[in-house]
């Protein structure tokens, strides 16, 4: 049975929810591998709508086991306030597992952030303000906090005051900021151990030897590849690796045990943030698109920012990630259009270029070249196979397809559960 990576394609908010969601049944476990609750899945079960932040969506399955990987950067206070929420809507989350390897985001990761992001003024990122970015530099200068420090007093309080003794001296110096009392950190970190303890498991083994017993894993990513901090429109980028070479290395598994990768696509594009956006829509389009997709950050609360559908970028998400397949979604917005413009190159420099730029300086100059595909007005929700999709929007998926590099393999054309197409199953 295979392994899978299912990730963004684009800038995030794709619509990984969905996808994860539809495959939820048929899977053992869903992990997160990467990112906090920074990113965010809406997931629509019947009439029911759950917003999820730092949770996998596998955690709605009810055969699913949700795992929390090491590549991910928790907030304990976020964890057990969305753990509370579901439980009181009837949502079973005994099932959920935590890496003791992830590492945790303190009040004064949050604190530097907001701090740092206010203090960078017109060059600010972007960021959600919820310490992710600090958290991962604490992780690579070796002075993070892990989910496993919570269960022993003495190493967290070392650890604790040693992150605080540089960041007070540039929260004082740097920002006039009043200094974090270590004490008071350590003292609310542990009032969550008790809590968390029995979620915390050793998850590398546990999936490594799921795979081997032909058990279904599948692993989700937050944010999107060209949110990616190696791959993405850098530095308007987050702090890790939502492309399916962070799957491995953010949950311990290696390379070879993965089947599949399946990139999940809008039928036009979104992003949340500063940075470049070479398809962006300022006018009465633009509005549209985000009206009709309800287009605002789970997360963030955040108006996005909406253009047409990137075929560029598209291309680059397969290039980078080995993308097996495509899951389209939000086709159904597109509906009413007479005609769909569609990126297919870019304009840098009085050339035309077909493959995203490395350059970060030609990126910001790139401008869209478009080809135009008729629409449609046909109703397309109730469509349960390809086939019953109005001619021209079987066109249109059919453009993006040759366009992008991989077969579309399932269509959304609705925000409900079963408004799905299934062309072809992800499990074979």
């Amino acid at each position: 049975m295979p392994a899978l990576v299912l990730l963004g394609a684009q800038w995030g908010d794709e619509g990984k929810g969905k996808a994860t969601d539809l495959l939820g049944g048929s899977v053992d476990y869903v992990v997160r591998y990467q990112g906090g609750n920074n990113a965010g899945h809406t997931v629509v079960v019947g009439d029911q709508k759950y917003a999820l932040h730092l949770l996998p969506s596998g955690i709605l399955s009810p055969g699913c086991t949700p795992v929390i990987g090491n590549g991910v950067v928790v907030d304990p206070a976020v964890l057990l306030s969305e753990l509370s929420g579901l439980n009181e809507r009837g949502v079973d989350t005994s099932k959920l597992l935590i890496s003791g390897n992830a590492h945790l985001i303190t009040p004064y990761n949050i604190t530097v952030d907001k701090v740092t992001e206010r203090f960078l003024g017109k060059r600010k990122i972007g960021t959600t303000g919820r310490g992710i970015g600090p958290t991962y530099a604490d992780k690579i200068n070796r002075t993070g906090i892990r989910v496993q420090d919570l269960f022993d007093e003495s190493i967290l309080h070392q650890k604790v005051e040693a992150a605080l003794d540089f960041k007070n001296q540039v929260l004082a110096k740097l920002y006039n900021h009043r200094a974090v009392v270590a004490e008071q950190v350590v003292e609310e970190m542990l009032s969550y151990a008790d809590q968390i303890k029995g979620y915390v498991a050793d998850t590398t083994l546990l999936l490594n030897n799921a795979i081997d017993d032909g058990k279904v894993v599948l692993f989700e990513g937050g944010q999107g590849t060209l949110l990616d901090v190696d791959h993405g429109t850098y530095p308007f980028v987050t702090s890790s690796n939502p492309t399916a070479g962070g799957a491995c290395t953010g949950a311990g598994v290696g390379p070879t045990k993965i089947n599949r990768v399946i990139g999940i696509l809008k039928a036009y594009t979104t992003r949340v943030g500063a940075g470049p956006f070479p398809t962006e829509l300022f006018d009465a389009d633009g509005e549209a698109l985000r009206t009709i997709g309800g287009e605002r950050g789970v997360t963030t609360g955040r108006d996005r920012r909406c253009g047409w559908f990137d075929a560029v970028i598209a291309r680059y998400a397969t290039r980078v990630n080995g993308l097996t397949d495509f899951f389209l979604t939000k086709l159904d917005v597109l509906t009413g259009w007479e005609q769909i413009p569609v990126c297919v190159a870019y304009e840098i420099d009085g050339k035309r270029v077909e493959e995203l730029p490395y350059s970060q300086t030609d990126f910001h100059h790139a401008k869209p070249i478009y080809e135009t595909l008729p629409g449609w007005s046909e109703d397309i929700t109730k469509a349960k196979t390809f086939a019953e999709l109005p001619k021209n929007a079987q066109a249109y998926v059919k453009a993006l397809e040759e366009m992008s590099g991989a077969p579309i393999s399932a269509i959304g054309v609705g925000p409900g559960r079963d408004e799905t197409i299934q062309i072809n199953s992800f499990l074979d």
